[in-house]
C-alpha cells in the first residue's frame, strides 16, 4: 500500500475499511459535538457539500478524504489538502449566525478535534472487530495517524506526540462537548439517514440509529439522547461478532471497498482535471 509503513500495510491487510462504515455517523456525532465545528457543518455556505443537500456527494469527498490518508502518497494528500482548503475557507460564522461560538473551518483547533475523533474511531472498529491495536504497534500506528489532522488545517506539531498524551488531550475536548437542540436535531438526520432517497431510509432508519448507539460513547449519548441498556448492548455486540465474522472472511479487495474506489476515482478526477470536492 502506498503511503504506509509495514505496521500499518498489515493492519489495512485485515481489512476494517468496509466495516469501519457502520462506525461513521456516530463518529460524525462526535465531531459534530464541539460547536465550533456543529455549527460550522450546518451552516456551511458551501451548500454543495452539505450531506442534508447533498448526501451522495458529501459522501464520496469524505470517503475520498479518508482513503487519500489511508492509502494515497504524500502527494496526494497535499492536492487533497488544497481542494478541502478551498470549501473550508468559506466557512465561518457571521451576524446570520446562530451558533453560540465562533468558528471558522481553518481553525487548526478545531479541526485537531475532527481528526482526533477520527483516530478514536480507527481505535473503535479495531477493538470491536479484531480486539484491539496490537500493544507492540499501537504507537506506530498511532504517529502515523497524524495525517488525518495535517491532510486538513492541523499542523504535525499540534498532533499530541504519544497515545497517552492524546489521552489527555481527549478528556480535556470532553469538556468542550455541547450537543445543543439544533445540532442534535440535525445530527438526528445522519443518525436516521433521513437526507438519503425515502426507499434507502425507511428500511434502515432504525437500524442505522440502533448501531450507531452502540458506537457512541456514553458521554456522546448522553448529549444526544438516545438511551441505551445492557440488553441493546448485548444484541449489538451479538450483531458486531457477526459483522467481525463475515469481514474477516471476506476477499481484501471487497474488504476495503468503497476506499479503493474512492481512491482510484480520485485519481481519475486529478489526471482529468475535475473538481475533487
Amino acid at each position: 500500500m502506498v503511503g504506509l509503513t509495514a505496521t500499518e500495510s498489515r493492519n489495512v491487510e485485515k481489512g476494517v475499511f468496509g466495516a469501519a462504515l457502520l462506525a461513521g455517523p456516530a463518529n460524525v456525532v462526535m465531531q459534530l459535538s464541539w460547536p465550533g465545528v456543529g455549527y460550522g457543518v450546518m451552516e456551511s455556505r458551501v451548500t454543495s457539500g452539505r450531506v442534508d443537500l447533498h448526501p451522495i456527494k458529501r459522501q464520496r469527498t469524505t470517503l475520498t478524504y479518508l482513503a487519500v490518508v489511508a492509502l494515497g502518497t504524500d502527494e496526494e494528500r497535499q492536492i487533497y489538502k488544497k481542494a478541502v482548503d478551498t470549501s473550508h475557507r468559506q466557512v465561518f460564522d457571521d451576524e446570520n449566525s446562530r451558533s453560540p461560538v465562533k468558528y471558522h473551518g481553518m481553525n487548526p483547533d478545531l479541526q485537531l478535534w475532527v481528526a482526533a475523533c477520527l483516530y478514536r474511531g480507527i481505535e473503535d472498529v479495531y477493538e470491536v472487530f479484531w480486539g484491539g491495536i496490537p500493544e507492540d504497534e499501537r504507537e506506530e500506528v498511532y504517529r502515523n495517524s497524524h495525517t488525518l489532522g495535517t491532510t486538513l488545517q492541523v499542523r504535525e506539531s499540534m498532533w499530541p506526540a504519544t497515545r497517552e498524551e492524546f489521552d489527555a488531550y481527549w478528556e480535556k475536548g470532553l469538556d468542550e462537548v455541547r450537543i445543543d437542540d439544533a445540532v442534535r436535531e440535525y445530527l438526528m438526520g445522519v443518525v436516521e439517514v433521513r437526507h438519503f432517497p425515502l426507499g434507502l431510509t425507511r428500511p434502515f432508519a432504525g437500524l442505522n440509529r440502533f448501531i450507531t448507539t452502540g458506537f457512541l460513547p456514553q458521554r456522546f449519548r448522553d448529549e444526544m439522547q438516545l438511551p441505551w441498556s445492557d440488553a441493546q448492548q448485548r444484541r449489538w455486540d451479538r450483531l458486531m461478532t457477526v459483522v467481525g465474522w463475515v469481514t474477516r472472511r471476506t476477499p481484501r479487495l471487497l474488504r476495503e471497498y468503497p476506499f479503493n474506489y474512492y481512491l482510484w476515482d480520485l485519481r481519475r478526477r486529478v489526471r482529468a482535471g475535475r473538481p475533487l470536492v
